[in-house]
């Protein structure tokens, strides 16, 4: 069943007006009336929190929309997995690489320039749209932070909501004008990229964000091998004797130890331990 259906049938049982639920979820008139005609998409449950105030409002149980939703979405999604997203990013990409760290940007120009919407430019995009999002979801809840950006963006409260909801719910391929002028350009004042390591520091508007400096490393790690106690260990462990006053620091560090073909005695590690303790075998800083 479509939501849309639900509410709008709700309305009519209970006699209220498109209006009256708007001002319940906190949302503009024109954004209901969208919703509940199929203009707009509703937003996925888990990023907002419009459907638990429309169910209040309409005396629904707990979680009826949300639900609905959900089997919804999945459902649209299915039906489009044939037609794969258009990449509409080249009306913000200028806007982008504007916010790029001075020394970076002329190499970056040509690069997007050569590949267009290449892996580079998929990536870098991604990662501005995965922080201010996060930001935009945390602040969600918070009426002087939905205040403050919607006086940076020259719009009104009930549109900055409606905007956020339309915002969590956009990617890559479908980032417009109005995505970047609202959260983007205000939220994010630069950033940079390591070509090497492909990590990445994001700047982000300390007026408006706490944690206003974000930065995503892309490391290599050596894959570890899962792996049996040594059967020394266990028995150290054990013996109460050798074993009694050591710590779980320098248990952990006893058990971080790998040997490829000689198997250690309880002694060896009763050894280890007092190694670790002697003060002479550091330097101190």
């Amino acid at each position: 069943m479509d939501v849309s259906l639900v509410i709008r049938h709700r309305l009519n049982e209970l006699g209220l007006e498109q209006r009256d639920l708007a001002t319940a979820a906190q949302v503009t008139e024109s954004y209901i009336s969208q919703l509940l005609t199929g203009k707009k998409a509703p937003p996925a449950a888990h990023r907002t929190n419009i459907y638990e105030k429309m169910e209040a409002f309409l005396k629904l149980p707990n979680g009826d929309l949300s639900k609905l939703v959900d089997l919804q979405r999945i459902e649209e999604v299915k039906r489009k997995l044939g037609d794969p997203p258009v990449p509409l990013f080249k009306e913000v990409r200028e806007l982008i690489l504007r916010k790029c760290a001075s020394d970076k940007e002329k190499q970056m120009r040509a690069i997007f320039a050569k590949q267009p919407f290449g892996e580079l430019e998929r990536l870098v995009t991604q990662k501005l749209l995965d922080v201010v999002k996060r930001v935009a979801k945390k602040e969600l809840e918070s009426e002087d932070w939905l205040r403050e950006v919607a006086r940076l963006s020259n719009r009104d409260y009930e549109h900055i909501r409606v905007n956020i909801m339309e915002f969590l719910e956009t990617d890559i391929f479908h980032l417009s004008i109005e995505n970047y002028v609202l959260f983007l350009e205000p939220l994010i004042e630069s950033w940079d990229i390591d070509l090497e390591t492909f990590g990445m520091e994001i700047v982000l508007n300390n007026r408006v964000v706490s944690e206003h400096i974000k930065k995503l490393e892309f490391i290599e790690k050596e894959f570890e091998q899962p792996f049996e106690e040594e059967p020394g260990l266990n028995k150290f462990l054990h013996d109460t004797t050798l074993s009694s006053d050591a710590t779980e620091e320098e248990i952990m560090f006893l058990r971080k130890l790998r040997f490829k073909t000689k198997r250690p005695t309880p002694l060896y590690y009763y050894r280890e331990l007092q190694n670790l303790r002697d003060p002479l075998h550091f330097r101190t800083r």
